[in-house]
């Protein structure tokens, strides 16, 4: 029940883009099928698709080249934290010092379109953000290139690098372009090679 409408907002998000194999694998081993997380956890599927379409869930993170809609495995968790999923918004907005940055991180979640973290939460999502700034930044700080700064550097990748998943070539159709991983991680360790320096033995 609301699969249709579900797929409908789904579209209207996120475009029409076609899954390939490798998008089909990715998001099967990173994800769960709404309805059998559903099952797991003793809920009735068409309920929740209900609260998805109003806008008390988030919308699938994807939808697989057979239909199947792809959720969080811990896409109950915030709701549960809150008190329910009528209770979700307000919690979620209150992590934020301004009201208009949670409601806009609030609109963000409920695309589904967070599929730049294993797991969505406001703790999560600002975390990210602090990395990601201070990433993009760090090439014109002060000390830029001394060893500190490299070390620096490097820690605040390999926060971010634990935060996110891998994407898959789907993302880059969808966001059109590359993903904070391309930008953050990937681009940067090749643009700032790690000081062997500051690598510990293991």
């Amino acid at each position: 029940m609301y699969e249709r409408e579900i797929a409908a907002r789904f579209r209207e998000v996120n475009g029409d883009h076609p899954m390939s194999p490798a998008d089909d694998a990715y998001v099967s081993a990173q994800f769960a099928v709404l309805d059998d997380l559903c099952l797991t956890s003793g809920r009735d599927p068409g309920a929740v698709r209900l609260m998805m379409l109003a806008r008390l869930l988030p919308l699938p993170g994807y939808l697989r080249s057979d239909g199947a809609q792809m959720v969080p495995k811990d896409l109950f968790a915030p709701a549960e934290a809150a008190g329910g999923p009528e209770k979700l918004e307000a919690w979620f907005v209150a992590h934020w010092a301004d009201p208009a940055a949670g409601r806009q991180e609030w609109e963000a979640y409920l695309s589904g379109r967070y599929v730049c973290l294993h797991s969505v939460t406001p703790a999560s999502i600002q975390h990210k953000e602090r990395l990601t700034a201070e990433i993009t930044a760090a090439p014109y700080d002060p000390d830029a290139g001394t060893p500190p700064w490299s070390a620096r550097l490097h820690a605040a990748i390999d926060e971010l690098d634990a935060l996110e998943p891998a994407f898959t070539p789907y993302d880059r159709l969808r966001f059109g372009g590359p993903t904070s991983r391309d930008l953050c991680i990937d681009a940067m360790r090749a643009r700032f090679p790690r000081d062997p320096a500051t690598t510990r033995e293991r």
